[in-house]
């Protein structure tokens, strides 16, 4: 396992700097996620949450709710390693706009993107996913903007019927 330090249960940082992953650091990563309360868990290849670059391998498991949000001032690229997700995109008044279906590059389906700052998006979970995320930093947690119209992580019984209706949009659009 990549050798860290643990800020939090789910925000690991390097303690070497140069940073590798193989396939075992993925299966030690998605090991110590079912340890945590929302089973996620990011490894960061950037040393604080001050640099100017932030680089992540992130696990989500299936069925992970990420509200919807966007990023001030900050674009996002997103690489999917495994897993399979479909990634929505938002207008600032709650509708989907573009959705686009994710998986690794051997599926044939979309590996990559790269979105603008300020971009309402969010990620449908539908199988066990590991994905790189670049960012600018540094973090600030005021430079990520929750969608008000979307529900909190903590409302389940809303998150369960807000996934339900996105994922009907999913379907009307896709057929």
């Amino acid at each position: 396992m990549i050798e860290t330090f643990k800020e939090s249960d789910e925000v690991l940082y390097p303690k070497e700097r140069i940073v590798t992953v193989a396939a075992p650091d993925l299966d030690a990563l998605k090991q110590m996620a079912k340890l945590n309360p929302r089973h996620r868990i990011r490894v960061c290849s950037h040393q604080t949450a001050k640099d100017e670059i932030h680089e992540m391998i992130i696990y989500h498991p299936k069925g992970t709710y990420v509200q919807p949000h966007k990023h001030i001032g900050k674009d996002e690229s997103f690489h999917l390693i495994s897993g399979k997700i479909d990634c929505v995109i938002f207008d600032s008044q709650s509708n989907v706009k573009k959705i686009f279906p994710m998986g690794d590059y051997s599926s044939g389906k979309t590996f990559y993107y790269r979105i603008p700052a300020n971009t309402y998006h969010t990620q449908i979970f539908k199988k066990d996913t590991f994905f790189h995320e670049v960012t600018k930093g540094p973090f600030d947690r005021d430079d990520t903007i929750m969608a008000s119209w979307a529900p909190d992580e903590k409302e389940t019984a809303m998150v369960k019927s807000y996934i339900n209706k996105i994922s009907q949009s999913i379907e009307s659009i896709n057929s």
